[in-house]
């Protein structure tokens, strides 16, 4: 395990160095981070790691990005995450799996209010429609590691909500 300065991510390359597969789940807020920081994180920092690893020999990159991401999208959140997914696709890995989940259950150190009351309505709501709205962390995470281990469907692989919830239970 490395410790990086994001902001100084290009000193760091070594971290990045010979290692086959990346996972990539960083991202912030736009309320903790500000429209630029939000950005800054979410597109930047994940497309300038996507190019070292890349440069580092990673022959498959793995991306959490969300629900709903497009790169014409008026709302900045899933414009953002539409253009980091194309960003990370132009690296050019051998093998690239872009996770597109709904709303991620978890708990939180932080407080943010309004996600906490969606979470407990969508907890509800998953109850009756499992795949539907959200998806709990766990699942997003074994989805990631089962995506690396079972053969790909292409060059990129995009896995929505329902596909996650499928894969993080094989």
């Amino acid at each position: 395990q490395a410790v990086v300065d994001f902001e100084r991510l290009g000193e760091h390359a070594a971290a990045f160095q010979g290692h086959d597969v990346g996972f990539c789940c960083l991202g912030t807020t736009r309320a903790k981070a500000g429209a630029a920081g939000f950005v800054r994180v979410d597109r930047d920092y994940v497309a300038q790691a996507a190019e070292l690893a890349r440069a580092g020999g990673c022959k498959h990159f793995v991306l959490q990005s969300s629900q709903g991401a497009n790169q014409h999208s008026r709302f900045l959140y899933l414009r953002v995450k539409g253009e980091v997914e194309n960003l990370v696709q132009a690296v050019g890995f051998d093998r690239c799996t872009i996770l597109r989940p709904a709303v991620l259950l978890c708990k939180r150190q932080e407080s943010r209010p309004t996600e906490w009351m969606a979470q407990q309505f969508l907890g509800i709501v998953a109850r009756v429609f499992p795949t539907a709205y959200s998806v709990p962390v766990e699942t997003v995470a074994r989805a990631m590691v089962a995506s690396v281990l079972q053969p790909g469907e292409g060059k990129v692989e995009v896995l929505e909500n329902g596909a996650i919830h499928k894969l993080g239970k094989a």
